[in-house]
């Protein structure tokens, strides 16, 4: 097979992932908003926050949560076309909901942890002062950590292929609730963002995959495996 062939095969067979130039039109729009939102916003906080330590061991499930949604994707786009497709739908139609609610309610907080009266340093601690210099306090309701985090889980659940992999859904699971447990513990969001961010994969979970779709999803994964 002539070089060109071989290009034109990868693209027939990898087209589905046209649909990934949604990050650079999320990451132009969101980068946007953490410029020009910062001192006008609407703080959103709870009684709650104030009993939530701050623990900087729990940057770890936070960062861990790029690879987390980078892999769920990558996955999906090697092996399903109609798990990508779904995947996907979840995941971009709610960071563009969370977008437009950024955009027309600016909110953020004022829970951020002094890390200069803290009283201790470590790896962890200068792990989180990166962070906290390249990621605002604001755009956080609801929180797309949360959002994405339960939307690869739920995506891995209801994958064909890895539905009965016992050892896999419980470490997504427990992932997934440790990734929501650090963006308070961080002091990166109240925890109405959490709850935020829950409500919104709900009512996505009900559009993207309460519809029986298993004929599609058979007819779209032959198709591929054809290619």
């Amino acid at each position: 097979m002539k070089f060109k062939d071989k290009l034109i095969h990868i693209f027939s067979k990898y087209k589905h992932g046209l649909i990934l130039v949604y990050f650079l039109i999320y990451m132009i729009w969101f980068t946007y908003l953490e410029r020009t939102v910062t001192t006008d916003f609407t703080p959103v906080h709870s009684i709650l926050d104030k009993y939530i330590p701050f623990m900087e061991i729990f940057v770890i499930p936070y960062f861990l949560w790029f690879l987390f949604i980078f892999v769920t994707v990558a996955y999906f786009f090697l092996t399903s076309r109609q798990e990508f497709y779904r995947c996907c739908a979840f995941l971009f139609i709610g960071m563009t909901i969370c977008l437009i609610i950024y955009t027309i309610w600016p909110n953020g907080h004022y829970l951020r942890e002094n890390l200069n009266t803290l009283g201790r340093s470590n790896i962890f601690t200068r792990m989180i002062g990166r962070l906290y210099s390249f990621d605002t306090a604001t755009n956080v309701f609801p929180s797309i950590h949360v959002y994405n985090s339960i939307g690869a889980m739920i995506a891995i659940r209801k994958s064909e292929r890895l539905r009965n992999i016992k050892w896999l859904q419980i470490s997504t699971l427990i992932l997934t609730v440790l990734i929501c447990m650090s963006t308070v513990f961080l002091k990166q969001h109240s925890i109405l963002d959490i709850f935020g961010g829950i409500i919104l994969s709900i009512i996505m979970y009900v559009f993207i995959y309460m519809p029986d779709r298993s004929r599609i999803a058979k007819k779209s994964d032959h198709e591929l495996s054809k290619v």
